[in-house]
Protein backbone atom coordinates (compact mmCIF):
# COMPACT_ATOMS: atom_id res chain seq x y z
CA UNK A 1 0.00 0.00 0.00
CA UNK A 2 1.77 3.15 -1.16
CA UNK A 3 1.37 6.53 0.88
CA UNK A 4 -1.41 8.94 0.91
CA UNK A 5 -0.08 12.49 0.16
CA UNK A 6 -2.84 13.42 -2.23
CA UNK A 7 -5.83 16.11 -0.65
CA UNK A 8 -9.14 17.22 -1.95
CA UNK A 9 -7.74 20.25 -4.13
CA UNK A 10 -4.87 18.41 -5.48
CA UNK A 11 -7.09 16.21 -6.69
CA UNK A 12 -9.84 18.31 -7.93
CA UNK A 13 -6.84 19.73 -9.66
CA UNK A 14 -5.91 15.90 -11.20
CA UNK A 15 -9.38 15.43 -12.30
CA UNK A 16 -9.64 18.90 -13.99
CA UNK A 17 -6.39 18.61 -15.88
CA UNK A 18 -6.96 15.58 -17.38
CA UNK A 19 -10.12 16.92 -18.74
CA UNK A 20 -8.70 20.20 -19.94
CA UNK A 21 -6.01 18.34 -21.96
CA UNK A 22 -6.39 17.04 -25.66
CA UNK A 23 -10.07 16.73 -25.74
CA UNK A 24 -11.08 20.93 -25.27
CA UNK A 25 -8.14 21.99 -27.90
CA UNK A 26 -9.10 19.19 -30.70
CA UNK A 27 -10.75 18.78 -33.52
CA UNK A 28 -13.42 17.09 -31.39
CA UNK A 29 -15.41 20.66 -31.65
CA UNK A 30 -15.66 20.11 -35.35
CA UNK A 31 -17.57 16.79 -34.86
CA UNK A 32 -19.69 18.51 -32.28
CA UNK A 33 -20.99 21.94 -34.24
CA UNK A 34 -21.41 19.08 -37.51
CA UNK A 35 -24.89 18.79 -35.15
CA UNK A 36 -25.65 21.90 -36.70
CA UNK A 37 -28.74 22.98 -34.51
CA UNK A 38 -28.46 20.23 -32.44
CA UNK A 39 -24.96 20.72 -30.86
CA UNK A 40 -26.04 21.33 -26.98
CA UNK A 41 -27.89 18.61 -27.78
CA UNK A 42 -24.95 16.24 -28.33
CA UNK A 43 -23.12 18.31 -25.22
CA UNK A 44 -26.11 17.82 -23.00
CA UNK A 45 -26.01 13.86 -23.96
CA UNK A 46 -22.37 13.63 -23.37
CA UNK A 47 -22.80 15.57 -19.65
CA UNK A 48 -25.42 13.42 -19.12
CA UNK A 49 -23.67 10.08 -19.78
CA UNK A 50 -20.29 11.82 -17.78
CA UNK A 51 -22.76 12.87 -14.53
CA UNK A 52 -23.99 9.61 -14.08
CA UNK A 53 -20.18 7.74 -14.73
CA UNK A 54 -19.35 10.29 -12.27
CA UNK A 55 -21.90 9.73 -9.83
CA UNK A 56 -21.91 6.07 -9.91
CA UNK A 57 -17.95 6.02 -9.55
CA UNK A 58 -17.70 8.22 -6.37
CA UNK A 59 -20.22 5.92 -5.08
CA UNK A 60 -18.08 3.03 -5.95
CA UNK A 61 -14.89 4.94 -4.80
CA UNK A 62 -16.02 5.77 -1.35
CA UNK A 63 -16.52 1.93 -0.85
CA UNK A 64 -13.41 0.72 -2.59
CA UNK A 65 -10.70 3.38 -1.96
CA UNK A 66 -7.97 1.29 -3.85
CA UNK A 67 -5.94 1.55 -6.97
CA UNK A 68 -7.63 0.42 -10.35
CA UNK A 69 -10.16 2.24 -10.63
CA UNK A 70 -13.23 -0.19 -12.32
CA UNK A 71 -10.58 -2.54 -12.47
CA UNK A 72 -11.27 -2.79 -9.14
CA UNK A 73 -14.73 -2.23 -8.79
CA UNK A 74 -15.36 -4.73 -10.99
CA UNK A 75 -13.67 -7.62 -9.68
CA UNK A 76 -15.24 -6.78 -6.20
CA UNK A 77 -18.84 -6.13 -6.93
CA UNK A 78 -19.26 -8.38 -10.46
CA UNK A 79 -16.96 -11.39 -11.29
CA UNK A 80 -12.84 -10.90 -11.70
CA UNK A 81 -13.84 -11.33 -15.98
CA UNK A 82 -15.80 -8.09 -15.60
CA UNK A 83 -13.00 -6.35 -13.70
CA UNK A 84 -10.53 -7.72 -16.93
CA UNK A 85 -12.86 -6.40 -19.38
CA UNK A 86 -12.80 -2.69 -17.62
CA UNK A 87 -9.04 -3.02 -16.80
CA UNK A 88 -8.24 -4.36 -20.28
CA UNK A 89 -10.86 -1.42 -22.05
CA UNK A 90 -8.83 1.29 -19.35
CA UNK A 91 -5.52 0.54 -20.73
CA UNK A 92 -6.07 0.75 -24.19
CA UNK A 93 -8.28 3.96 -24.34
CA UNK A 94 -5.88 5.58 -21.89
CA UNK A 95 -3.00 4.39 -23.92
CA UNK A 96 -4.43 6.08 -27.18
CA UNK A 97 -5.03 9.44 -25.13
CA UNK A 98 -1.42 9.49 -23.80
CA UNK A 99 -0.75 9.13 -27.51
CA UNK A 100 -3.56 11.39 -29.16
CA UNK A 101 -2.50 14.14 -26.32
CA UNK A 102 1.16 13.84 -27.71
CA UNK A 103 0.60 14.01 -31.07
CA UNK A 104 -1.54 17.49 -30.62
CA UNK A 105 1.37 18.78 -28.73
CA UNK A 106 3.80 17.59 -30.91
CA UNK A 107 1.77 19.34 -33.74
CA UNK A 108 1.55 22.96 -31.76
CA UNK A 109 5.07 23.05 -31.24
CA UNK A 110 7.05 21.53 -34.09
CA UNK A 111 4.80 20.92 -36.71
CA UNK A 112 7.44 19.52 -39.49
CA UNK A 113 8.20 16.64 -37.00
CA UNK A 114 5.18 16.25 -34.50
CA UNK A 115 5.77 12.44 -34.04
CA UNK A 116 9.22 13.55 -32.97
CA UNK A 117 8.37 15.94 -30.60
CA UNK A 118 5.25 13.45 -29.41
CA UNK A 119 7.81 10.78 -28.53
CA UNK A 120 9.62 13.52 -26.55
CA UNK A 121 7.14 14.33 -24.77
CA UNK A 122 6.05 11.31 -23.60
CA UNK A 123 9.53 10.04 -22.78
CA UNK A 124 9.87 13.44 -20.44
CA UNK A 125 6.28 12.86 -18.69
CA UNK A 126 6.94 9.41 -18.02
CA UNK A 127 10.08 10.98 -15.90
CA UNK A 128 8.27 13.57 -13.81
CA UNK A 129 5.69 10.78 -12.86
CA UNK A 130 8.64 8.37 -11.95
CA UNK A 131 9.50 11.20 -9.54
CA UNK A 132 6.30 10.55 -7.17
CA UNK A 133 2.57 11.09 -7.04
CA UNK A 134 2.90 15.15 -4.95
CA UNK A 135 4.79 16.51 -8.13
CA UNK A 136 2.21 14.61 -10.93
CA UNK A 137 -0.77 16.12 -8.96
CA UNK A 138 1.66 19.22 -8.06
CA UNK A 139 2.16 20.26 -11.61
CA UNK A 140 -1.58 18.75 -13.08
CA UNK A 141 -2.90 21.55 -10.43
CA UNK A 142 -0.80 24.76 -11.34
CA UNK A 143 -1.75 23.58 -15.28
CA UNK A 144 -5.19 23.47 -14.35
CA UNK A 145 -5.63 26.29 -12.56
CA UNK A 146 -3.40 28.38 -16.02
CA UNK A 147 -5.85 26.86 -18.51
CA UNK A 148 -9.06 27.63 -16.64
CA UNK A 149 -7.98 31.20 -16.65
CA UNK A 150 -7.42 31.53 -20.25
CA UNK A 151 -10.33 29.65 -21.12
CA UNK A 152 -12.74 31.98 -18.74
CA UNK A 153 -10.77 34.95 -20.22
CA UNK A 154 -12.01 33.30 -23.59
CA UNK A 155 -14.96 32.67 -22.73
CA UNK A 156 -16.13 36.55 -21.43
CA UNK A 157 -14.31 38.38 -24.56
CA UNK A 158 -16.25 35.94 -26.84
CA UNK A 159 -19.63 37.04 -25.22
CA UNK A 160 -19.09 40.77 -24.79
CA UNK A 161 -17.01 41.74 -28.26
CA UNK A 162 -19.36 43.28 -30.99
CA UNK A 163 -20.86 40.51 -33.24
CA UNK A 164 -23.15 40.34 -36.15
CA UNK A 165 -24.55 36.81 -35.10
CA UNK A 166 -27.82 36.81 -33.40
CA UNK A 167 -27.75 34.88 -29.65
CA UNK A 168 -28.11 32.55 -31.38
CA UNK A 169 -25.76 30.86 -34.15
CA UNK A 170 -28.24 28.08 -35.07
CA UNK A 171 -32.02 29.89 -34.69
CA UNK A 172 -34.48 27.83 -34.13
CA UNK A 173 -36.50 25.89 -36.70
CA UNK A 174 -39.65 27.98 -36.02
CA UNK A 175 -37.70 31.07 -36.89
CA UNK A 176 -36.69 29.75 -40.25
CA UNK A 177 -38.11 29.74 -43.46
CA UNK A 178 -40.03 27.03 -44.97
CA UNK A 179 -40.20 25.18 -41.28
CA UNK A 180 -41.09 21.67 -42.50
CA UNK A 181 -38.27 21.12 -45.33
CA UNK A 182 -36.22 22.57 -42.62
CA UNK A 183 -37.36 20.31 -40.52
CA UNK A 184 -36.84 17.20 -43.04
CA UNK A 185 -33.09 18.46 -43.85
CA UNK A 186 -31.90 18.68 -40.04
CA UNK A 187 -33.13 14.95 -39.74
CA UNK A 188 -30.89 14.16 -42.12
CA UNK A 189 -27.65 12.59 -41.98
CA UNK A 190 -25.24 15.59 -43.28
CA UNK A 191 -23.65 18.56 -41.17
CA UNK A 192 -26.71 19.96 -39.12
CA UNK A 193 -28.70 16.98 -38.76
CA UNK A 194 -29.92 15.25 -36.09
CA UNK A 195 -28.49 11.84 -37.38
CA UNK A 196 -25.50 13.56 -36.58
CA UNK A 197 -26.29 13.93 -32.66
CA UNK A 198 -24.78 10.21 -31.61
CA UNK A 199 -21.39 10.89 -33.08
CA UNK A 200 -21.03 14.52 -31.86
CA UNK A 201 -21.66 13.20 -28.16
CA UNK A 202 -19.55 10.09 -28.41
CA UNK A 203 -17.01 12.94 -29.55
CA UNK A 204 -17.78 15.15 -26.98
CA UNK A 205 -17.50 12.41 -24.12
CA UNK A 206 -13.63 12.42 -24.82
CA UNK A 207 -13.06 16.05 -23.55
CA UNK A 208 -15.44 14.82 -20.63
CA UNK A 209 -13.23 11.82 -20.02
CA UNK A 210 -11.06 12.44 -16.98
CA UNK A 211 -13.29 13.12 -14.21
CA UNK A 212 -12.73 10.36 -12.64
CA UNK A 213 -9.07 9.70 -12.89
CA UNK A 214 -8.40 10.41 -9.43
CA UNK A 215 -10.42 7.09 -8.59
CA UNK A 216 -7.40 4.90 -10.25
CA UNK A 217 -5.26 6.77 -7.89
CA UNK A 218 -7.32 5.87 -4.43
CA UNK A 219 -4.21 3.96 -2.64
CA UNK A 220 -2.73 8.04 -2.40
CA UNK A 221 -5.88 10.04 -1.40
CA UNK A 222 -6.26 11.12 2.39
CA UNK A 223 -9.53 10.12 3.35
CA UNK A 224 -10.84 8.71 0.22
CA UNK A 225 -14.41 7.58 1.15
CA UNK A 226 -14.90 11.71 1.44
CA UNK A 227 -12.47 13.25 -0.38
CA UNK A 228 -12.73 11.09 -3.54
CA UNK A 229 -16.77 11.47 -4.20
CA UNK A 230 -16.43 15.80 -3.69
CA UNK A 231 -13.12 15.60 -6.51
CA UNK A 232 -15.27 13.84 -8.92
CA UNK A 233 -18.13 16.05 -8.97
CA UNK A 234 -16.22 19.36 -8.46
CA UNK A 235 -14.17 18.60 -11.40
CA UNK A 236 -16.77 17.71 -13.07
CA UNK A 237 -19.14 20.30 -12.31
CA UNK A 238 -16.31 22.86 -12.73
CA UNK A 239 -15.51 21.62 -16.40
CA UNK A 240 -19.06 21.12 -17.22
CA UNK A 241 -19.95 24.97 -16.71
CA UNK A 242 -16.50 25.73 -19.08
CA UNK A 243 -17.84 23.17 -22.29
CA UNK A 244 -20.88 24.77 -22.56
CA UNK A 245 -19.35 28.24 -22.47
CA UNK A 246 -16.99 26.90 -24.80
CA UNK A 247 -19.20 25.23 -27.13
CA UNK A 248 -21.67 28.39 -27.31
CA UNK A 249 -18.82 31.05 -28.04
CA UNK A 250 -17.68 28.58 -30.66
CA UNK A 251 -21.16 28.58 -32.51
CA UNK A 252 -21.82 32.10 -32.26
CA UNK A 253 -18.70 33.14 -33.81
CA UNK A 254 -16.49 30.57 -35.86
CA UNK A 255 -19.91 28.39 -36.70
CA UNK A 256 -19.37 24.51 -38.45
CA UNK A 257 -18.41 26.31 -41.66
CA UNK A 258 -15.85 28.57 -39.72
CA UNK A 259 -13.59 25.66 -38.21
CA UNK A 260 -13.41 23.47 -41.60
CA UNK A 261 -12.35 26.88 -43.75
CA UNK A 262 -8.98 27.06 -44.35
CA UNK A 263 -6.96 30.18 -42.62
CA UNK A 264 -5.88 33.27 -44.52
CA UNK A 265 -3.49 32.58 -46.68
CA UNK A 266 -3.07 29.11 -45.59
CA UNK A 267 -4.01 26.10 -47.96
CA UNK A 268 -6.83 23.82 -47.45
CA UNK A 269 -4.32 21.24 -45.83
CA UNK A 270 -3.49 23.88 -42.66
CA UNK A 271 -4.63 23.23 -39.61
CA UNK A 272 -5.46 25.65 -37.17
CA UNK A 273 -7.32 24.41 -34.24
CA UNK A 274 -10.74 25.64 -33.20
CA UNK A 275 -10.30 27.16 -30.08
CA UNK A 276 -7.14 29.57 -31.62
CA UNK A 277 -10.12 30.05 -34.39
CA UNK A 278 -11.74 31.14 -32.05
CA UNK A 279 -9.22 33.63 -30.18
CA UNK A 280 -8.64 35.06 -33.72
CA UNK A 281 -12.59 35.82 -34.46
CA UNK A 282 -12.68 38.05 -31.41
CA UNK A 283 -9.32 39.25 -31.41
CA UNK A 284 -8.24 37.22 -27.95
CA UNK A 285 -4.06 36.53 -28.53
CA UNK A 286 -4.27 34.00 -30.40
CA UNK A 287 -0.18 33.15 -29.30
CA UNK A 288 -1.55 32.51 -25.58
CA UNK A 289 -4.49 30.12 -26.30
CA UNK A 290 -1.45 28.13 -28.23
CA UNK A 291 0.96 28.10 -25.01
CA UNK A 292 -2.01 27.14 -22.33
CA UNK A 293 -3.06 24.30 -25.00
CA UNK A 294 0.37 22.98 -25.18
CA UNK A 295 0.62 22.95 -21.16
CA UNK A 296 -2.85 21.94 -20.94
CA UNK A 297 -1.89 18.62 -22.76
CA UNK A 298 1.03 18.22 -20.87
CA UNK A 299 -0.84 18.21 -17.63
CA UNK A 300 -3.80 15.75 -18.79
CA UNK A 301 -0.70 13.37 -19.91
CA UNK A 302 0.54 14.03 -16.51
CA UNK A 303 -3.04 12.60 -15.00
CA UNK A 304 -4.19 10.07 -17.38
CA UNK A 305 -0.05 8.55 -17.46
CA UNK A 306 -0.13 8.00 -14.30
CA UNK A 307 -3.55 6.38 -13.60
CA UNK A 308 -2.94 4.11 -16.37
CA UNK A 309 0.21 2.96 -14.49
CA UNK A 310 -2.17 2.48 -11.20
CA UNK A 311 -4.62 0.14 -13.11
CA UNK A 312 -1.79 -1.70 -14.93
CA UNK A 313 0.01 -2.63 -11.06
CA UNK A 314 -3.75 -3.65 -9.61
CA UNK A 315 -3.71 -5.62 -12.59
CA UNK A 316 -0.68 -7.09 -12.13
CA UNK A 317 -1.25 -7.91 -8.69
CA UNK A 318 -4.26 -10.12 -9.51
CA UNK A 319 -2.49 -11.89 -11.80
CA UNK A 320 -3.90 -10.24 -15.32
CA UNK A 321 -0.78 -8.54 -16.13
CA UNK A 322 3.21 -9.67 -15.80
CA UNK A 323 3.77 -9.28 -11.96
CA UNK A 324 7.35 -7.10 -13.00
CA UNK A 325 4.14 -4.56 -13.27
CA UNK A 326 3.06 -4.47 -9.76
CA UNK A 327 6.82 -3.87 -8.48
CA UNK A 328 6.91 0.00 -7.32
CA UNK A 329 9.98 2.02 -6.90
CA UNK A 330 11.14 4.21 -3.81
CA UNK A 331 8.75 7.05 -4.81
CA UNK A 332 5.85 4.52 -4.78
CA UNK A 333 5.32 4.72 -7.84
CA UNK A 334 4.54 1.82 -10.99
CA UNK A 335 7.13 3.19 -13.22
CA UNK A 336 7.56 0.11 -15.04
CA UNK A 337 4.32 -0.48 -15.71
CA UNK A 338 4.15 3.59 -16.80
CA UNK A 339 7.09 3.03 -18.98
CA UNK A 340 5.00 0.29 -20.52
CA UNK A 341 2.30 2.88 -21.11
CA UNK A 342 4.26 5.06 -22.75
CA UNK A 343 6.61 2.80 -24.94
CA UNK A 344 2.85 1.87 -26.35
CA UNK A 345 1.86 4.90 -26.69
CA UNK A 346 5.02 6.37 -28.73
CA UNK A 347 4.60 2.98 -31.06
CA UNK A 348 0.66 4.45 -31.78
CA UNK A 349 2.40 7.90 -32.45
CA UNK A 350 4.42 6.33 -35.05
CA UNK A 351 1.77 4.30 -36.57
CA UNK A 352 -0.66 6.38 -39.59
CA UNK A 353 -3.98 5.91 -40.18
CA UNK A 354 -5.58 5.24 -36.65
CA UNK A 355 -8.51 7.00 -35.51
CA UNK A 356 -6.84 7.62 -31.70
CA UNK A 357 -9.75 9.52 -30.47
CA UNK A 358 -12.32 7.48 -31.25
CA UNK A 359 -10.38 4.30 -30.22
CA UNK A 360 -9.71 5.82 -26.67
CA UNK A 361 -13.79 6.98 -27.23
CA UNK A 362 -15.05 3.05 -27.40
CA UNK A 363 -12.42 1.61 -25.02
CA UNK A 364 -13.01 4.20 -22.45
CA UNK A 365 -17.14 3.82 -22.52
CA UNK A 366 -17.01 0.07 -22.21
CA UNK A 367 -14.48 0.69 -18.69
CA UNK A 368 -16.98 3.32 -17.66
CA UNK A 369 -19.98 0.71 -18.65
CA UNK A 370 -18.55 -1.67 -16.26
CA UNK A 371 -18.07 0.90 -13.57
CA UNK A 372 -21.98 1.26 -13.51
CA UNK A 373 -23.05 -2.25 -14.11
CA UNK A 374 -20.84 -2.87 -10.42
CA UNK A 375 -22.57 0.55 -8.85
CA UNK A 376 -25.53 -1.02 -9.89
CA UNK A 377 -24.75 -4.38 -7.92
CA UNK A 378 -24.28 -2.81 -5.09
CA UNK A 379 -26.67 -3.45 -2.09
CA UNK A 380 -27.65 -0.70 -0.03
CA UNK A 381 -25.38 -2.31 2.91
CA UNK A 382 -22.52 -2.15 0.77
CA UNK A 383 -22.51 1.36 -0.04
CA UNK A 384 -21.42 4.70 2.32
CA UNK A 385 -24.54 6.15 4.22
CA UNK A 386 -23.17 9.23 2.57
CA UNK A 387 -23.29 8.85 -0.99
CA UNK A 388 -26.12 6.48 -1.90
CA UNK A 389 -26.74 7.24 -5.67
CA UNK A 390 -29.57 5.89 -6.90
CA UNK A 391 -29.91 2.60 -9.27
CA UNK A 392 -31.73 4.64 -11.75
CA UNK A 393 -28.75 7.05 -12.53
CA UNK A 394 -26.13 4.20 -12.82
CA UNK A 395 -29.00 2.27 -14.93
CA UNK A 396 -29.07 5.60 -17.14
CA UNK A 397 -25.08 5.65 -17.33
CA UNK A 398 -24.63 2.37 -18.57
CA UNK A 399 -27.42 2.68 -21.08
CA UNK A 400 -25.61 6.02 -21.94
CA UNK A 401 -22.16 4.00 -22.62
CA UNK A 402 -23.16 1.12 -24.37
CA UNK A 403 -25.12 3.25 -27.22
CA UNK A 404 -22.08 5.76 -27.51
CA UNK A 405 -19.86 2.76 -27.63
CA UNK A 406 -21.79 1.66 -30.43
CA UNK A 407 -21.77 4.88 -32.48
CA UNK A 408 -17.97 5.26 -31.65
CA UNK A 409 -16.85 1.53 -32.91
CA UNK A 410 -17.60 1.46 -35.85
CA UNK A 411 -16.28 4.95 -36.82
CA UNK A 412 -12.94 3.82 -34.98
CA UNK A 413 -12.47 1.03 -37.02
CA UNK A 414 -14.21 0.70 -39.89
CA UNK A 415 -17.75 -0.52 -40.72
CA UNK A 416 -17.20 -4.15 -40.48
CA UNK A 417 -14.46 -4.37 -38.27
CA UNK A 418 -16.45 -2.06 -36.12
CA UNK A 419 -20.02 -3.65 -35.74
CA UNK A 420 -17.68 -6.97 -34.45
CA UNK A 421 -16.13 -4.66 -32.05
CA UNK A 422 -19.88 -3.34 -31.10
CA UNK A 423 -21.32 -6.62 -30.83
CA UNK A 424 -18.16 -8.08 -28.48
CA UNK A 425 -19.21 -4.83 -26.69
CA UNK A 426 -22.98 -6.33 -25.84
CA UNK A 427 -21.67 -10.06 -25.62
CA UNK A 428 -19.25 -8.96 -23.07
CA UNK A 429 -21.60 -6.52 -21.23
CA UNK A 430 -24.86 -8.51 -21.72
CA UNK A 431 -24.02 -11.46 -19.36
CA UNK A 432 -23.03 -9.35 -16.42
CA UNK A 433 -26.05 -7.11 -16.82
CA UNK A 434 -28.70 -9.91 -17.10
CA UNK A 435 -27.14 -11.35 -13.82
CA UNK A 436 -26.82 -8.08 -12.27
CA UNK A 437 -30.83 -7.09 -13.18
CA UNK A 438 -32.11 -10.73 -11.54
CA UNK A 439 -30.13 -11.23 -8.37
CA UNK A 440 -32.24 -10.46 -5.27
CA UNK A 441 -30.99 -7.21 -4.07
CA UNK A 442 -30.63 -7.17 -0.25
Amino acid sequence: MTARRVGLWSAVGIGVGSMLGAGVFSDMWVTVLAAGRWYLLALAIAAVVAVANALSTAQLAATHPVAGGAYAYGRAELSEWAGHVAGAAFLVGKTASVALAATILGSSVAPGRPQMTATVAILLVWALNARGITRTAWGATVIALLVSSVLIALIVVAATAPTTFGWFAYAPLTEQPGGASVLLASLGMGPGGLAQVPTAAAAAFFAFAGYARIATLGEEVREPATTIPRAIVLALAFVLALYLGLGVALALRVGYDGLLAPPDGGSGDSVVAPLERLADAVGFPGALVAVVAVLSVAGAMLAVMAGTGRTAMAMARHGDLPGLFARQGQAGVPWRAELAVALIAIGLVWTPGVSLLLVSVATVLTYYAVANAAAISQTRGRRQASLRVPVAVSVVGLVGCVSLALVAAPAATGQGAGWVLAVLVVVVLGWPTLRIVTRRRA
